[in-house]
């Protein structure tokens, strides 16, 4: 693959070494050659790197094995899940599962990238739907356009949601973003 074809949550080997691609900018200076400035982060040891890349570069994809998993539970181990495959069972830790920790709720069903036996990263879908478990009521009368509240999901993440929504209503959330996207 090409440098132009990076883009967030892409795992390469670059200095033979596996990194995900965690930010990436395409710049096209003037009369320079266009080139992509990346930020790396190296799963062995979690440190980010910042790399330049010309945009005809290659860049080699890393290995990785998908395999279609279902989330457990959370304890002080890590975030558990168990393969769908083989019924076994193993633990991630909280650098591996970043953001994603916000959605995660159990007998969710996903998938996590693997290279020699090791979750490196996991793969979630665009928007994912949560119930809401705590919401002030909205006011009566206050009814301006884009006014938000406060509202606790189901896997303990808050968000700002609009005035109409309730407790025990489904709400869809960009897990790119955590923003509210819709109703359920």
């Amino acid at each position: 693959m090409q440098a132009n074809d990076l883009r967030k949550g892409t795992a390469i080997l670059y200095n033979g070494e596996i990194y995900i691609v965690e930010d990436f900018r395409h710049h096209t200076p003037g009369n320079k050659r266009a080139f992509v400035q990346a930020s790396l982060r190296q799963v062995k040891t979690g440190k980010i790197i910042q790399n330049k890349f010309a945009s005809d570069d290659s860049v080699e994809p890393a290995p990785l094995v998908p395999k279609t998993v279902q989330f457990l539970y959370k304890d002080a181990e890590g975030f558990h899940f168990m393969d769908l495959e083989d019924y076994h069972t193993f633990a991630v830790d909280e650098g591996t599962v970043g953001n994603y920790k916000n959605y995660l709720k159990e007998n969710l069903e996903l998938k996590i990238r693997f290279h020699d036996e090791k979750p490196i990263i996991l793969e979630f879908p665009a928007s994912i739907l949560l119930k809401v478990v705590e919401s002030a009521p909205g006011v009566r009368g206050d009814s301006a356009t884009n006014t938000l509240k406060p509202a606790t999901l189901e896997t303990g993440y808050e968000i700002s949601v609009p005035l109409f929504i309730k407790e025990g209503d489904l709400v869809k959330i960009d897990t790119r973003t955590g923003e509210y996207i819709g109703r359920g």
